[in-house]
């Protein structure tokens, strides 16, 4: 067990060199200069140069990653251009909203998608089962950047159920969950109700019926934990698509999270902040990953990895 962790843990760290070293190119080749951004197209050169050497950006580009790769390994992200604050306070400060919203839009998406798409699947072609998967269908339609403004003119501004943005309680953090977690909903109820058809023309299944096994027996003890395997892979890779598209919701919402966060860094072309963005957010997706090959073994204990045999 010991040695699959390690091996894995080795493995993401090309991962995370490799979207450090793309992010990196990508901010400092893009046309733009942040230091006319922070003193204004009016600036004196002399002044251009002198805020440019002590940020530190009229050295060469390989020297400033070399620097970067230095300070990644120190856990230092550097500062701010235009806040003069270390990244690491700032995505201190900003993440535990992030990871609030992330952790809410999949508990909604899950306590919609299990049900909806296990019953889908017990009662095929039933009513239940088209309205299910039409609406499943209707929730990959919608992009964030439309169903968001869509629940903030039906909720906040015409029935004044929900604050309209910004960051308090329960309610504040109903509506962008929602927006956030309705495609994943959507994709976790389809994939629930495939998974769960699959298992139930499996043999076993046929044997406990024959056995005269009660349906509710069948379902819970043979259908659910051989059918929750793909339905766990789907949920590990949609909690990445959760971190992405949480900067989309966040700033429709005006949630304080690293989506708001990113979003002005890059419109101030701070680079630190924006590189230190989307790192946590790889390591994070990175990191679930992990987690989820390791609930493998415990949803299944056929499987068996590598380093465990050794």
């Amino acid at each position: 067990m010991h040695s699959y962790l390690v091996r894995r843990l080795l493995l993401a760290v090309p991962v995370v060199l490799g979207v450090a070293t793309l992010v990196f190119l990508l901010i400092h080749l893009i046309p733009g200069d942040p230091v006319e951004i922070m003193l204004g197209e009016s600036a004196l050169p002399a002044d251009r140069d002198a805020l440019r050497e002590a940020l530190g950006l009229d050295r060469p580009i390989l020297e400033q990653y070399g620097s970067f790769l230095w300070g990644l390994c120190r856990g230092d992200l550097g500062d701010s251009l235009q806040q003069r604050r270390p990244v690491t306070t700032l995505i201190r400060e900003h993440y535990p909203a992030t990871l609030e919203l992330t952790l809410a839009a999949m508990l909604i998406s899950l306590l919609i998608a299990l049900p909806a798409g296990i019953l889908s699947g017990i009662r095929q072609y039933s009513v239940w089962d088209h309205s299910t998967m039409f609406l499943a269908l209707l929730g990959v339609s919608m992009p964030n950047f439309w169903l968001g403004p869509l629940l903030i003119w039906v909720f906040s501004i015409q029935l004044g159920w929900f604050p309209v943005s910004g960051k308090g309680g329960l309610a504040h953090l109903l509506l962008p969950a929602l927006t956030l977690g309705a495609s994943m909903a959507a994709i976790v109820a389809r994939m629930t109700r495939s998974s769960v058809l699959e298992v139930l023309r499996e043999d076993y299944v046929m044997t406990a019926r024959a056995k005269g096994l009660s349906e509710a027996r069948i379902i819970l003890k043979h259908v659910l934990r051989n059918a929750l395997l793909p339905v766990l892979t789907v949920v590990g890779l949609q909690f990445g698509a959760l971190l992405a598209g949480s900067i989309i919701t966040e700033t429709i919402f005006s949630w304080p999270g690293l989506g708001t966060l990113m979003v002005k860094a890059i419109q101030t072309r701070d680079y630190p902040v924006v590189q230190g963005c989307v790192l946590v957010i790889s390591m994070s997706y990175v990191l679930v990953n992990l987690l989820t090959d390791l609930l493998y073994g415990v949803i299944d204990p056929r499987i068996r990895y590598e380093g465990i045999r050794e």
